[in-house]
Order: structure tokens, then C-alpha cells, then sequence
């Protein structure tokens, strides 16, 4: 059956093609061709143009929220489809200091209108504070090493620069640990995690989520780390609780070897969806 959904994309760099064939195509539903599709972020910048020229993008700072629906005359759609992944290009552009293969400024903010950098947090939190930001956002168990190494290192000179924190982060990890993913991509995700609200801004779109969603509609999210998986799966359990939606999904959809060939940052995605009951 071929339908037409009016539906809203938060975050993602694209769809692959054809849509079917995406991790992010089966949150919609492979029946779903022809789309109304609406990004959150041009409507927050006053622009609105066709599914085919739609830029995706953005970051995990941006949140759906009900005023900018309102402002484009969204009352409730077919389909919420979050993607949580940051833009490749953010990831690669020195500027937002995200990364640590190029040396920049420690920033990390999404937007450039956030109060704290990771440089702020980085020199400013005491060591115990620190160390459970890292602890709790990445989930790293040498976290409080990290921290110590960390509040050493500044005490000596301030660390503005996402190169010299890197540095600051290897050399506290044992290299027995050295393996697959370098030693200071926890403590970046956590750090970039905290300068962007991230888990606060998901809550805050799954409570949205659930009010916008037209009966049958479903809600799709794309996560990439145990944090926001977690709490998207004890947000669908609750609703299903109360006797609103269906989990459609009882375990999380990962990528098909074919699409982690076809896009490697694409290998710890998860992906649940769940389905509003028709009253």
C-alpha cells in the first residue's frame, strides 16, 4: 500500500537512497514514497522547501519544539523520524572543536548561542564533577583517571585546544586499552554531550513527540550511543505502559552489513520505533 505522510526529520545529514533500503527508510516504512517531509531546523530559520531539496542537517542541540510546529502550521504529523547523530561535516570542521583529528578550539557547542564551551568545563569543573560527566555521558570506566589527568594538566596551563586535551586523555589511558577507537572519543562524546544538552534536549523531544503524533503515527529515533538508546526505550516502554503506543521494535534495528559498508559512522546505530494506537 502506497501512502502520502506528512512528516518531520530532526537532524539527519540524508536519506540514503532509495529510502527502503535505509536504517532510517524502515522508521518510515517502506510503503512511504512520497512525502511531505519537514525539517524542524528550516522552519526554526523561516524556510520550507520539497522533500527532494530539503537540506538535512544540523546537530543534536536542535529540539522539535511545539511553538515552531505551530508557526508552520504543523498541529500533528504521520511520522517523526530523529536522527542523533551529529553532521559529518560538523565532525570534520575544525570550527566546532568536535573532533580530535584536527587541532581547534575546545568548543563543541552546536550553537554558537550556548552559554559554556568544553573549554569552560574542561578548566572550570572540580575533578570529582568531571570525572561522573565523563562517567555518565560516555560511560567510561577510567573516568576518574581521566579526570585527575586532566585537573594536572591544567593546573600547569590552561587546555584550550581539542589537540592538547586528546593528548592529555591518551597518555591517562593504559595501552592495554588501546583498540579499536582512540582513547579519547568517550571523553569527547561526553564533553560534547554536556556543552549541548543532549539527553535533555531528547527528553524534551520525546515529550513533544508523544503530543504531536496523529493516532497511528509512528516515532522513529535514530541513537548512537547507550545513553540515548536507554532513555528512548524507557520512553516507548512508558507509553506502551500507558496503554498509548506499541513498540514496534523489541530490540533495536542495526545497520545491514551493506549499509555499514556504505557508511562506516553508521555502525552503532540504533534505531526503535513505536507506534500511536488508533482511539
Amino acid at each position: 500500500m502506497m501512502f502520502r505522510a506528512t512528516v518531520v526529520t530532526l537532524f539527519p545529514e540524508m536519506f540514503p537512497g532509495p529510502l527502503g533500503y535505509s536504517l532510517a527508510g524502515r522508521a518510515l516504512g517502506e510503503a512511504i514514497w512520497s512525502l511531505d517531509c519537514v525539517n524542524i531546523r528550516d522552519f526554526g530559520q523561516g524556510r520550507h522547501r520539497a522533500v527532494d531539496d530539503t537540506p538535512f542537517g544540523g546537530g543534536a542541540g536542535m529540539v522539535m519544539r511545539p511553538d515552531v510546529l505551530d508557526a508552520a502550521d504543523i498541529p500533528a504529523v504521520d511520522v517523526i523520524l530523529a536522527d542523533l547523530g551529529v553532521s559529518t561535516n560538523q565532525l570534520l570542521s575544525g570550527e566546532y572543536g568536535l573532533s580530535f583529528t584536527h587541532d581547534g578550539p575546545l568548543d563543541m557547542r552546536l550553537d554558537p548561542q550556548l552559554d559554556k564551551t568544553a573549554a569552560d568545563l574542561v578548566n572550570g569543573l572540580p575533578e570529582k564533577s568531571l570525572a561522573d560527566l565523563i562517567f555518565n555521558n560516555a560511560e567510561d570506566r577510567i573516568s576518574r583517571r581521566i579526570a585527575h589527568a586532566i585537573v594536572a594538566a591544567r593546573k600547569l596551563k590552561t587546555i584550550t585546544t581539542t589537540g592538547a586535551l586528546a593528548e592529555i586523555v591518551r597518555s591517562a589511558v593504559p595501552h592495554a586499552r588501546f583498540g579499536q577507537i582512540d582513547p579519547a572519543t568517550r571523553t569527547f562524546q561526553a564533553l560534547r554531550m554536556a556543552v549541548n544538552h543532549e539527553l535533555e534536549n531528547l527528553t524534551e523531544l520525546l515529550n513533544v513527540a508523544r503530543r504531536r503524533l496523529k493516532p497511528g503515527g509512528r516515532m522513529g529515533v535514530i541513537s548512537f550511543h547507550s545513553g540515548e538508546d536507554r532513555l528512548v526505550k524507557q520512553s516507548f516502554r512508558q507509553w506502551a505502559a500507558d496503554g498509548l503506543f506499541d513498540v514496534l521494535t523489541s530490540k533495536p534495528v542495526v545497520p545491514t552489513e551493506f549499509e555499514m559498508v556504505a557508511n562506516p559512522r553508521s555502525r552503532s546505530a540504533k534505531l526503535r520505533v513505536a507506534l500511536m494506537r488508533k482511539q
